[in-house]
């Protein structure tokens, strides 16, 4: 085995273990050291969308400081670089006697561009390059329909997906945690302004501005994604048996909370989906039941989803920029700015839009049902354009992703990759089917704590009762048959 240095540049895969481009350069060599760019690009204008949300920053920095120690104890370790990486990584290259660089790929379209423009930086000054994938089951463009083209509808790609994914020689292999790795010479060591780096993650960490850690479900760091997994995968009677259909009750803990370990890869997809496979293996040594394993099968399909919307963004960059419908790009918002900022503020006056508005300005996270009811609130009763949603989801979001994010919200639209474009959720009629009890209502509206069950779903409130909270600003029947009308008008 070659001693040649190489460095391994991390992004969304803050992890050690099952990380492929990371195993690779293993495998080449024992003297890697890991890197970290702390780029202005993605913290201060996220996917165009301002700022990164202060709950990712929070994960993010949390996140590297366990990175990093995972570092040393594998026996090297790893550097926190501030600014651009097209610029920092070749150098770093040069003064270390770097000879390769490695990653994984990217499928958002300015990550794709930004790995470009490394790639030409570091062959320019003789630096080799080595990708591979690493945040996907199934690599983009390995899935193609019968006519040679990406999918653009789900059904058929996760048919597709679970094919691939089931019938991989061996399973879904999971690649163990590198160790023994050698570390930089001292030489090395004493040229490197190391503090520059550790400086920068502990402003990071101090100065995140994310007051809902107490709140937010979920974890920072590779250990407590593992803890998540095998919390919700293993023991007596798991979660996951429940998923479906407690995956759709917001007052009730029925999901994971491993969306931003996905996200920013403290959690590959692989060792996701062995803990789905060891929890159905289980269940059928147990004779289980039928509603427990289709809950497991319920679950594998929301991973798919998962890479279904980043295949599509892969393929169709344009999707982070606009509707995938060509109708919708003609559509006549109204964007009525009090509206938008009663809907952004929780003061709609509709409990469950108005609960899950403040979940996710408190805890940086708001249950995907939720996400759900308050998009179709926005756009189909609203009438405001989903752009406007999907940007301020990105302003808070601790799993914050633009593929999910962007898909999620064109799916409420009608706008995006879906055979039914007229989708309209009732709000009190999705509050009635999954907060009955108006659980999750009260939970983040203390302030109708005593109203009956039958009015906070309903939103129809008593005066004495309100105690402040808002008359519904808008009425949804109306709303939905003005929307309606208004989609019918378009030019198709």
């Amino acid at each position: 085995m070659s001693t040649e240095r190489w460095l391994f540049w991390h992004r969304r895969d803050l992890r050690l273990a099952d990380n492929r481009g990371l195993a690779a350069a293993v495998r080449a060599t024992p003297a890697v050291t890991g890197v970290f760019a702390l780029d202005p690009a993605i913290l201060e204008a996220a996917q165009g969308h301002g700022p990164m949300a202060p709950a990712r920053l929070w994960f993010l920095a949390e996140s590297l400081v366990e990175l990093a120690a995972r570092w040393r104890a594998a026996g090297s370790r790893l550097l926190i670089l501030q600014g651009d990486p097209a610029a920092l990584l070749p150098r770093l290259a040069q003064q270390l006697g770097a000879t390769v660089v490695a990653w994984n790929r990217d499928v958002e379209p300015a990550g794709r561009e930004r790995d470009r423009a490394v790639a030409r930086a570091l062959q320019a000054v003789g630096r080799r390059v080595l990708v591979d994938w690493d945040q996907l089951l199934v690599p983009p463009e390995a899935l193609k329909t019968g006519a040679g083209e990406p999918y653009r509808v789900y059904g058929p790609y996760w048919r597709s997906w679970q094919r691939v994914v089931t019938g991989t020689p061996g399973g879904v292999e999971s690649l163990p945690e590198p160790s023994s790795l050698i570390d930089l010479s001292a030489e090395h060591l004493a040229e490197l302004d190391l503090g520059a780096g550790e400086r920068a993650l502990e402003a990071l960490r101090r100065d995140h501005g994310f007051a809902g850690v107490d709140l937010c479900p979920c974890r920072p760091g590779e250990a407590a994604a593992a803890e998540q997994l095998s919390a919700f995968c293993s023991g007596g009677r798991p979660p996951l048996w429940g998923y479906e259909p407690g995956r759709n009750h917001p007052a009730v803990a029925g999901t994971s909370s491993l969306s931003a370990a996905l996200k920013f890869g403290t959690l590959s997809p692989r060792q996701a989906w062995a803990a789905a496979q060891q929890a159905r293996t289980e269940l059928s040594q147990l004779g289980g039941a039928a509603e427990a394993l289709a809950s497991i099968g319920v679950w594998e399909q929301e991973l798919a989803w998962r890479e279904f919307y980043q295949q599509a963004l892969f393929h169709f960059p344009e999707l982070a920029g606009g509707p995938y419908r060509s109708q919708w790009k003609r559509f006549p918002w109204e964007n009525d700015p009090v509206r938008l900022e009663a809907w952004q503020q929780g003061l709609t006056g509709m409990p469950i839009v108005d609960a899950a508005m403040r979940q996710l300005a408190s805890s940086g996270w708001m249950h995907n049902r939720c996400r759900m009811i308050v998009a179709s609130y926005l756009v189909k009763d609203l009438i405001c354009d989903w752009r406007l949603g999907e940007a301020h989801f990105m302003r808070h979001l601790v799993d914050g992703d633009l593929a999910a994010n962007n898909g999620g919200w064109q799916w409420s639209a009608s706008s995006g990759m879906d055979p039914k474009p007229l989708r309209i959720f009732n709000p009190a009629t999705q509050a009635s089917k999954f907060d009955p009890e108006g659980e999750y209502m009260r939970t983040w509206l203390p302030e109708l704590a005593q109203v009956a069950t039958a009015d906070l779903i309903s939103g129809d409130i008593g005066a004495l009762e309100r105690r402040g909270y808002p008359q519904p600003i808008v009425n949804h029947k109306q709303q939905q048959a003005r929307f309606k009308a208004l989609y019918a008008a378009l030019p198709r």
